[in-house]
């Protein structure tokens, strides 16, 4: 495994490395396409299970069926809970894309995580030409930050990645071939996902032309289906082997983009309504194209379900379905959350730190392993992902990682189960945020970089036991415990170079 550094060492290292690398004109290595096979396993290493991880992009908590959703279908994702188990207090890593992924592939959350916030790396942009980047990329992670994949990879398992990356761009330490990505094919930059029918992805650090794309609204090569088709070849190319698949996917995140056949599914039953548009490509009927986005995602779901089926290997596969934020607002590109109620009981949506922006479904599935109709109300997070994976494969765990194995959980095991002492979050964007959760309380600090604020630190509170909407703040009820959080926010975290804090750490 990588050695760990800590963070301003980090930061200090990256600008060296980028002295190096891009000043002093030593060239970086190149990186040559790996072969969607692999070859190097031993015959034991079959018996370690097959792990497909798949997140959606925006997805709301109330999105899914087996979550309350009343519109939009979605029986393949129901399907993984009913025959396996639904958690009801599961966080994502933040209320916004790239450094949710960031606190998902390294365990860490974004008090340690070194990635905090969206952005793009302004220092590398005269690496487009060199690479034949079309978009920037967001900030790379280092190479000294060690993945999920990295450590699969290390057991002996096949990886490949199909979606959205958003990690670093080919070039970077970020680039998910040096991340331990035998496979990524996609978008690399979160930017160049905003449209549904691109004319490029990215296999790994070449360009596959899609065919009758042009970046508008319509197109004849469907990105979605794109990532399921690369996932079911990698699950058939590797079936007698241990694989891990990861399909971050690139929907329901704007543009609403779906083929019409998955529009018209709604077409009749969904009303449509005037609006303001704001932001992205307009669609003509964009409640039903939304819900097509998802209904459409689900069946690309229900095929890898279905191939597992097909290939006998589904009892030796752990299949995990969840979201990387919450829902996105303000009838943004279309999209209405109020209509579909994206975010349940929740308050806030994608981009707050209030329970609908970072409370998304997570289901899981390995028959024979896990009990069907299993429901947790376990509070976990993002950052529990890497040492549940790290106990399916009975390998060692980092420990300078924030998550605890939910695996006991998954075995239905419950009083094995470690409990975290609190959950928490910080976002430099958004206006600026911090958030810390425990079993019954909720702590949550808003507009901490605006200058009209003139009580930056105020901790509002809430008891999520009796109050999970989250609308009844009784911080001054309770000031020993507004004050046991103010202590634990100091220290739940260190400074991060590249997301400077003012509001913390002034």
């Amino acid at each position: 495994m990588k050695n760990k550094t800590p963070a301003f060492v980090i930061a200090f290292a990256t600008l060296l490395a980028f002295y190096s690398t891009h000043v002093s004109g030593n060239e970086p290595k190149s990186i040559e396409p790996t072969n969607i096979e692999t070859s190097t396993r031993s015959t034991a290493d079959s018996k370690l299970p097959n792990i497909i991880f798949i997140m959606a992009d925006d997805l709301g908590y109330n999105e899914v069926g087996c979550y309350g959703q009343k519109i939009i279908k979605t029986p393949s994702i129901d399907r993984i809970a009913n025959q396996g188990i639904r958690f009801t207090q599961f966080y994502a890593g933040q209320a916004v894309c790239a450094p949710s992924r960031c606190v998902l592939m390294t365990g860490k959350h974004t008090g340690h995580s070194y990635i905090r916030n969206n952005g793009d790396p302004k220092h590398l942009q005269h690496l487009k030409t060199k690479f034949g980047w079309e978009y920037p990329g967001q900030n790379p992670i280092p190479d000294s930050e060690l993945t999920i994949a990295e450590i699969l990879k290390e057991q002996g398992y096949a990886t490949a990645a199909a979606g959205k990356w958003g990690l670093g761009h080919f070039g970077t330490t970020g680039d998910p071939n040096k991340q331990g990505f035998d496979l990524f094919y996609g978008f690399n930059c979160q930017r160049h996902a905003h449209n549904h029918y691109p004319k490029f992805l990215w296999r790994n650090n070449k360009k596959e032309i899609q065919p009758g794309n042009d970046r508008t609204l319509k197109g004849e090569t469907y990105s979605q289906d794109q990532f399921v088709e690369v996932g079911k070849e990698f699950i058939r190319a590797n079936k007698s082997k241990p694989f891990f698949l990861y399909l971050p996917f690139a929907v329901p995140h704007l543009s609403i983009q779906v083929p019409d056949s998955s529009v018209d599914e709604y077409r009749d039953s969904v009303k449509e309504e005037e609006y303001k548009h704001k932001g992205y490509l307009q669609h003509p009927f964009p409640r039903a194209g939304y819900a097509g986005m998802v209904t459409h995602m689900d069946r690309g779901i229900g095929e890898i379900l279905d191939l597992l089926d097909e290939l006998k290997i589904a009892e030796n596969t752990l299949v995990i379905f969840t979201s990387d934020n919450g829902p996105t607002y303000d009838r943004l590109g279309g999209s209405d959350s109020d209509f579909f109620q994206s975010a349940g009981p929740f308050r806030g949506f994608k981009g707050s730190l209030y329970e609908g922006g970072i409370r998304v479904p997570m289901v899981a599935r390995w028959p024979g392993r896990i009990k069907p109709n299993s429901v947790s109300d376990h509070v976990s997070a993002f950052w529990d992902v890497m040492p549940t994976l790290c106990d399916v494969v009975k390998t060692e765990t980092p420990n300078d990682i924030d998550g605890l194995s939910l695996m006991p959980t998954l075995l239905g095991q419950t009083a094995e189960q470690k409990k975290h002492e609190y959950l928490y979050w910080e976002f430099p964007s958004y206006g600026g945020q911090q958030a810390m959760r425990t079993e019954r309380w909720k702590a949550i600090r808003q507009n901490m970089s605006r200058k009209e604020n003139l009580d930056p630190l105020k901790i509002e509170l809430y008891d999520l036991a009796a109050d999970p909407s989250e609308s009844n703040d009784v911080s001054a009820e309770h000031p020993e415990v507004v004050a046991d959080f103010a202590a634990k926010m100091k220290t739940a975290r260190v400074p991060n170079e590249l997301f400077k804090f003012k509001a913390i750490e002034k």
